[in-house]
């Protein structure tokens, strides 16, 4: 397994670790309120709306993250440290949009996120 994939993995676990914050965040979060969690997390304000959003989110922009690890990793023209380098970037990327999501820090937030889009991008251009 390559830092590419693990990454890929973690990508996959990070809107989770957004759910826990807005769920337990509220301190309102209890077992009656797993049978429509959906409804529960709609209701939210502050910090944990702005994690359930950041949930979302990560939920969206994980597929085009794993989809350029694989399809650069097919193409086979970038070497395999660029591609972790570029992978641990991206998880950095998105561990630091959580961050200004959860402090309401939204201009932060938008430009690290359009890094963490260029840096997807980015493994199209190494590869080609």
């Amino acid at each position: 397994m390559t830092v590419a994939f693990w990454c890929v993995l973690i990508a996959i676990f990070l809107p989770y670790l957004c759910t826990g914050v807005a769920k337990f965040s509220s301190g309102q979060f209890g077992l009656g309120h797993n049978h429509d969690p959906r409804k529960f997390l709609a209701g939210l304000h502050g910090v944990a709306k702005r994690a359930d959003s950041a949930q979302l989110n990560s939920f969206e922009v994980t597929p085009a993250f794993a989809a350029a690890v694989i399809i650069s990793d097919i193409v086979g023209n970038a070497s395999q440290t660029n591609l972790d380098v570029l992978a641990v970037m991206f998880i950095t990327s998105r561990l630091l949009y959580i961050i200004c999501y959860l402090a309401d820090w939204a201009l932060l937030r938008s430009l690290v996120w359009a890094v963490g889009m260029g840096l997807i991008a980015s493994f199209f251009f190494v590869s080609v």
